[in-house]
């Protein structure tokens, strides 16, 4: 099957590299200053998911020449046959309305030559910003992306390196892309009420990003599935350098969690409250 087109753009310093290099390469966080700017583009990153799923990441360099390429010698390389656009915009940017300007070409674009792509736009480093008025500043921006968007409807994400927001992020536009979601949530509730389990969860093997899950009860918090990924993936890097962990067993107070292989593509994570319970 042939690999779904994922374009990512923003302007230079936005992030975009840096947020692929974590995904994607197992980069850690500290470590991605030290990445070179993107020259034009590089299309060298082929991602394989769950089933049949591939992606095609295209990392677009962000200086305004390169802008300028895309928007008239290279429009139809660059806006052609996309399946989702990823527009990152960096949070604190002194020259926001000249993203936005660069933004509203961009699904000009798209509106030509991939008319039915799905458009996310992430709003980077949100890190910097004082805790206590991020979100008054992300729901601002929010409102006017979505309206200067039109007619096209986007979905917006805050994300930082240094956080499970980013993993959230992707995770989301993931799942835009894998076909039949419904059916697999469906076999995964099953699995979960077979297993006597209280949630399973499923990740993808190479990039550890929530595929999907299932539960028997409530959990307050939403955001666990993203701050375990960063977990495991983080553990896999201090603990091997060119290999990762298939099996894991956690012991709680309260519950028991078993991380292990299911497919070629996917890994599994079941929680049991039975404390008692041991891999066979």
């Amino acid at each position: 099957m042939r690999s779904k087109k994922v374009l990512v753009m923003g302007r230079s310093g936005a992030g975009k590299t840096s947020m692929q290099s974590i995904i994607f390469h197992n980069n850690v966080a500290k470590k991605t200053r030290d990445l070179e700017p993107t020259v034009l583009w590089n299309n060298q990153v082929h991602v394989q998911f769950i089933g049949n799923l591939g992606l095609n990441i295209w990392d677009c360099g962000g200086q305004d020449e390169y802008f300028n390429d895309y928007l008239t010698t290279e429009q139809d390389v660059i806006f052609k046959d996309v399946h989702v656009l990823i527009y990152v915009f960096d949070a604190v940017s002194a020259e926001l309305d000249k993203d936005i300007h660069y933004y509203q070409s961009c699904l000009e674009s798209i509106l030509i030559h991939s008319p039915h792509a799905i458009v996310f736009c992430l709003m980077h480093k949100m890190d910097l910003i004082q805790e206590n008025k991020r979100e008054k500043l992300f729901e601002g921006q929010q409102q006017e992306l979505q309206v200067r968007s039109e007619p096209i409807q986007i979905k917006v994400f805050q994300t930082s390196i240094w956080d499970e927001s980013l993993y959230a992020a992707w995770a989301s536009i993931i799942h835009s892309l894998i076909p039949n979601m419904a059916s697999l949530r469906t076999s995964l509730d099953a699995f979960c009420q077979i297993c006597g389990a209280d949630e399973v969860v499923l990740f993808d093997k190479t990039t550890f990003l929530v595929i999907a899950n299932a539960a028997t009860m409530d959990h307050p918090d939403k955001h666990r599935f993203e701050k375990i990924s960063s977990i495991i993936k983080q553990f896999n890097l201090c603990t091997r350098k060119e290999a990762y962990s298939r099996q894991m067993e956690i012991k709680g107070s309260n519950f028991t969690a078993f991380f292990d292989t299911l497919t070629v593509n996917t890994s599994v994570l079941l929680i049991v409250s039975d404390t008692g319970i041991s891999k066979s």
